[in-house]
């Protein structure tokens, strides 16, 4: 099938692109970094996607992924505003199959930076509105909602040993997910999956049970 992937030049988004790559699918990638993904059924587009006048014409894609995010940097431009621009662009057409959002734990709970939670709590509603516009395709629309990811962005706490001690005592399992785990939610969501849709999927541990969010001190 036909993938786009918004954010494949690191971390949930990499991984979601090589494990496509891996199933043999056709990958399209967007960000406003270069990739170090090198596959013969792989494009990499260099584009910001809070830019929707710059944002390339691809027709006929079956999958999409609105991965790309960020963390206090205008994080409404482009944790929601982009994602918009980006699935109303490519998705809501008849070739579409399945649309799936990057949201997080944090849109459950609440409890992460103000303008963060904001942006991805908006990514919850803005689901269950696609879905309901791309049904009549016989399409899907989900957003699959990580807690703790080990990625480049988390590094700050995993590599500080009292908070993330601190972060495991509010982690049922123990431990986070890698990127690949990710990737392959993503999967199942996206292609397995044909009738689940609207909904808000959180894969987090068990940790937004305990509502206690950890992180560096900013100030």
């Amino acid at each position: 099938m036909k993938v786009l992937i918004t954010g494949t030049s690191q971390g949930i988004g990499k991984a979601i692109a090589e494990h496509f790559l891996k199933e043999g699918h056709e990958v399209i990638g967007i960000d406003r970094k270069e990739s170090g993904i090198s596959h013969s059924h792989y494009t990499h587009f260099l584009c910001d996607v809070r830019n929707k006048e710059m944002l390339p014409d691809i027709d006929d894609i079956e999958i999409l992924i609105n991965n790309a995010g960020t963390q206090n940097e205008d994080d409404i431009d482009i944790n929601l505003k982009a994602l918009i621009y980006i699935t109303e662009k490519y998705a809501v057409q008849p070739k579409i199959r399945s649309v799936l959002n990057i949201g997080s734990a944090s849109a459950h709970t609440g409890s992460e930076f103000p303008e963060y939670c904001a942006s991805k709590g908006g990514v919850l509603s803005y689901t269950k509105n696609v879905a309901i516009r791309i049904a009549k395709y016989g399409a899907v629309c989900n957003s699959l909602d990580p807690g703790g990811v080990i990625t480049p962005l988390n590094e700050c706490v995993i590599n500080d040993p009292m908070l993330w001690d601190e972060i495991m005592k509010e982690t049922p399992l123990k431990r986070w997910a890698s990127v690949e785990e990710i990737a392959e939610w993503a999967y199942f969501l996206t292609v397995t999956n044909r009738f689940c849709t609207g909904q808000n999927i959180l894969v987090d541990g068990g940790e937004s049970i305990n509502y206690n969010f950890v992180w560096k001190d900013q100030n």
